[in-house]
């Protein structure tokens, strides 16, 4: 324990814009060499843990300069599965990626219940973990259902929009349909995500307004970052993949 101490310690000392890069880059390099090792059997594997870990992320709120307020991790691991996708869209075939956004979605929804299962077990005396256990894995109704229909939709349209636009180009300019796709199925995802959160299923319901320009655009301009950053790496993949069948 001492040494993961040590290391949060470390990067708690960093300016939380070093930490931000660090993460994006382990998720980036990661999937490359799970792609690597594994195949795309590999991508599942990072998708399923990805979309596990993700939905945790995003109880934490960190400052950024950028944003006048506390903003919600996440998005990078919601992101690089975008990657996981377009890769396997590209060097493999459609119905793998497809494969790859339910593998996720039922990962993330096996991994609820397992935990709520978990959380059902009366606690001993000397239990002191019981309360943050039940404050990271008890989800609230509406964003458990938010997020998983937002997950569903945008990964789902991710793949049909990637591949079209590979068909209308005649398998060209890869770069324009990797940025294309992931960030307008970014901008679906964070669509869905705060009209139903915000909205449709909140209790006291925001206008419309202040859930398209706090909530949707809000960090929509992140993603977009990161749809560009993730560009290299799909050009990446391809050696990676070769590498792996000499």
């Amino acid at each position: 324990m001492g040494i993961f101490l040590s290391f949060t310690d470390f990067l708690n000392n960093l300016s939380t814009e070093i930490v931000w890069f660090i993460l994006l880059f382990f998720c980036f390099f990661s999937i490359l060499i799970f792609l690597n090792i594994f195949g795309y059997i590999g991508l599942y594997i990072y998708s399923a843990v990805a979309v596990i870990a993700a939905n945790i992320q995003v109880l934490k709120i960190v400052d950024f300069f950028y944003s006048p307020e506390p903003v919600a991790l996440g998005t990078i691991l919601f992101a690089s599965i975008f990657l996981c996708t377009d890769i396997l869209s590209e060097y493999f075939d459609k119905e793998k990626a497809k494969q790859n956004v339910l593998i996720g979605f039922f990962a993330f929804l096996f991994m609820t219940i397992l935990m709520l299962l978990t959380l059902g077990f009366k606690p001993a005396e000397s239990d002191w973990v019981q309360e943050s256990l039940s404050n990271i894995f008890t989800p609230m109704t509406r964003f458990f259902i938010a997020s998983m229909a937002a997950y569903f939709i945008s990964q789902y349209f991710d793949v049909w929009l990637y591949n079209w636009i590979k068909k209308i180009t005649y398998n060209k300019n890869l770069w324009i349909r990797n940025n294309l796709s992931t960030i307008i199925s970014s901008l679906v995802d964070n669509t869905v995500f705060s009209i139903l959160a915000w909205i449709i299923l909140n209790p006291n319901p925001e206008t419309f307004y202040n859930v398209l320009m706090i909530y949707i655009f809000g960090t929509y301009l992140l993603r977009i970052f990161i749809a560009l950053i993730d560009t290299p790496f799909l050009y990446l993949a391809r050696f990676f993949i070769k590498k792996r069948n000499v």
